[in-house]
């Protein structure tokens, strides 16, 4: 899209937030970072708490609606036709153990749609932005999602978390390459950017962890669906998403076709 655009505004808003969270991140090392706990085992840090303060304000503009793991809901968000749904530290887990596996996710949804958006990775430099009609870059370079089209071989990153539990089993010993990772958000960045072929989650998730990753695989020209086979639509009034599936634009439909029987029992299609 040409200078001056609604995209090219919504994205330099992205990187520039993204920019200002990664330097007030800077001041907290990670693998030495103390955590919280919100419930259960869900960690937080003052890093989440400062990078959220900090996009919040280079972010949000007066008639837009915000949503973020690290605010307060306002259902207000559901009146606005421009909602930045923002979490802003995806894989505190990784990022309290000093794993490179964490980011801050940004994502501009208008009318349901994540239509641009932004991840960031401090502990590797990886900056990847995109948006509808603009495509993708990482780190200022045109960037696309891998154009393999068969599964075999294909390198899909899997939750971490997830194959710690032994959910993934059901998929090993196959012709699939699959690596544990953390950060649902940065997988799907690397899905976006062909540094991997396909990632899908087999829990949900909510809104603020996938919908920035949504909107790069979407804007690179790659395949996200939900694993319940239903649309992806954003700014709900309860968050929270079923697993999705996500890959390059000719694997996604085979991808889709592997995981129908996964998929009809865990929905009950």
């Amino acid at each position: 899209m040409g200078a001056g655009s609604r995209t090219d505004f919504s994205l330099d808003r992205i990187r520039e937030a993204l920019e200002a969270a990664a330097s007030v991140m800077s001041g907290f090392v990670p693998g030495k970072v103390k955590a919280d706990f919100k419930s259960g085992d869900d960690p937080v840090t003052e890093a989440d708490r400062a990078a959220n303060r900090v996009l919040r304000e280079v972010l949000l503009r007066d008639g837009e609606g915000w949503l973020s793991e690290e605010s307060e809901d306002d259902l207000d968000r559901l009146a606005r036709d421009r909602v930045w749904v923002v979490d802003p530290l995806d894989g505190t887990r990784e990022f309290v153990a000093g794993i490179p596996e964490w980011c801050v996710s940004v994502a501009l949804v208008e009318n349901g749609r994540a239509v641009a958006g932004g991840i960031s990775n401090p502990a590797t430099g990886e900056i990847t932005l995109g948006g509808l009609g603009y495509g993708v870059t990482c780190n200022g370079q045109p960037a696309r999602p891998s154009q393999k089209s068969s599964l075999e071989g294909a390198r899909v990153l899997a939750s971490r978390s997830e194959v710690k539990r032994g959910e993934w089993d059901r998929f090993q010993g196959g012709s699939l390459v699959i690596q544990p990772m953390g950060s649902v958000a940065y997988k799907l960045a690397r899905v976006a950017v062909g540094k991997a072929d396909a990632t899908w989650t087999l829990t949900p998730k909510h809104e603020w962890d996938v919908a920035a990753g949504v909107a790069l695989v979407t804007a690179a020209g790659g395949g996200v669906r939900s694993l319940a086979n239903s649309p992806l639509t954003f700014n709900n009034q309860a968050a929270l998403l079923p697993g999705l599936v996500a890959g390059g634009p000719h694997l996604i439909e085979p991808l889709c076709a592997f995981l129908e029987d996964y998929a009809r029992v865990a929905f009950g299609g």
